[in-house]
């Protein structure tokens, strides 16, 4: 008798989890958890995380139907490898059965990832701004980045009209797919706003001495020094302007400068760095989200991670929020009806306005410019926003 009720609350057990397993919504996300990308995948991390559990403490989804489920991320690291990252999408897709994804940091592996979802279907939302990523005719592809060109156009502009005297200006970067766009896009537009390219030329991904690429920068007494990357290729780029006495009256990189990873890594040399980012912690972005606000978003992270955020995180959780949005209002859980309601999207959240083009890009805003003033990353625009003045860059003694 006793084993028959065993076997009884067993099977009851088994039924329930079953039922909860059913129920649940599965959200994928291949991450770099280790690897090059590390830093950044991590930072996606906490702006899942602090997202998961604020939905998941109130019951999870509440789906059209009215119904709430709880939601699982499911994800792998992928170690800042795209072939890795390729296979981890097939599984989570294959294997997990995940009804929607993120996207990897990055546009190169948000391209090889968003290649699987495409062709299973599955709704993806990444944190990539590059337009050779977007224009693939992808109709499964969003992103919540405003496009890069945003960042440029205000980044030249607050130079001229700033720094007058600023004639000319010098531009390398990373070959690879973002820093790549962002070199190529700078040389066209500040063409066009009249400034002369004096030096343009890219680095091999994984270039650990760039001091033949700074001599001949160097050569060339660059009014503007632009350089495009990830942040520990912007560390290293600054630590050998500094000991080749590279001197410009500006100097920016991006996108290292909305990193505290950067001045960590800099200190001094950190000061006076310009740079261009999709969100900052100081944004007054009031929402119907599961944060509120960007101020209570911030407390969020700070308390997860001990860290301050940047668009890293933000932009994470904001894809999070978008897909919530669209579980919430799609009249069912397919992929097919899950794309359909994150190309309707048109909200406010925390970390601004989400609304997509017809090639799944977030709509062009402005975007704020930032300098690395007394350690810490200062708004310099939009005026609304400001809290400083452009500073020249310095010399180094």
């Amino acid at each position: 008798m006793k084993s028959i009720l065993a076997a009884l609350i067993l099977g009851a057990l088994m039924a329930l989890q079953w039922s909860h397993a059913q129920n649940t919504i599965k959200i994928g996300a291949p991450l770099a958890l280790t690897g090059g990308l590390a830093d950044e995948g991590k930072k996606q991390q906490v702006g899942y995380q602090v997202w998961l559990e604020k939905v998941n403490a109130v019951g999870g989804i509440a789906t059209k139907g009215g119904e709430k489920r709880p939601v699982e991320l499911v994800y792998y690291d992928y170690q800042t490898d795209a072939k890795r990252a390729q296979q981890l999408a097939e599984r989570l897709i294959t294997v997990d059965k995940v009804q929607v994804m993120a996207a990897p940091f990055g546009s190169g592996h948000t391209k090889v990832v968003a290649s699987v979802a495409e062709r299973y279907g599955i709704p993806i939302v990444a944190v990539a701004s590059s337009e050779p990523v977007h224009n693939q005719g992808y109709k499964t592809l969003f992103g919540t980045l405003a496009p890069s060109i945003g960042l440029i156009d205000a980044l030249i502009k607050q130079i001229q009209e700033k720094q007058p005297d600023i004639k000319n200006i010098a531009i390398l970067g990373r070959d690879d797919v973002f820093p790549k766009v962002m070199a190529s896009m700078m040389a066209k537009q500040a063409e066009q706003a009249g400034l002369e390219i004096v030096y343009n030329e890219l680095y091999p991904v994984g270039t650990l001495d760039h001091s033949s690429a700074l001599t001949q920068l160097k050569a060339t007494n660059a009014d503007w020094v632009y350089v495009t990357g990830y942040t520990k290729d912007l560390i290293l780029v600054r630590k050998q302007m500094a000991d080749l006495r590279v001197n410009a009256a500006a100097v920016t990189m991006i996108t290292g400068p909305a990193y505290k990873e950067f001045v960590d890594g800099l200190g001094a040399l950190a000061e006076n760095v310009t740079s261009a980012t999709w969100w900052h912690p100081s944004q007054t972005y009031q929402s119907k989200d599961v944060f509120g606000s960007t101020q209570a978003f911030a407390e969020a992270v700070e308390a997860k991670s001990g860290q301050e955020p940047d668009y890293v995180h933000a932009s994470s959780a904001a894809a999070m929020i978008v897909i919530q949005n669209a579980i919430e209002s799609s009249i069912s859980l397919t992929p097919e009806a899950l794309r359909q309601a994150i190309a309707a999207t048109d909200i406010t959240t925390f970390y601004g306005p989400v609304k997509f083009r017809s090639d799944g890009m977030n709509e062009n805003r402005r975007l704020p410019i930032i300098q690395i003033q007394a350690g810490k990353p200062v708004i310099l625009d939009p005026a609304e926003m400001a809290q400083g003045s452009l500073l020249p860059i310095g010399t180094l003694d």
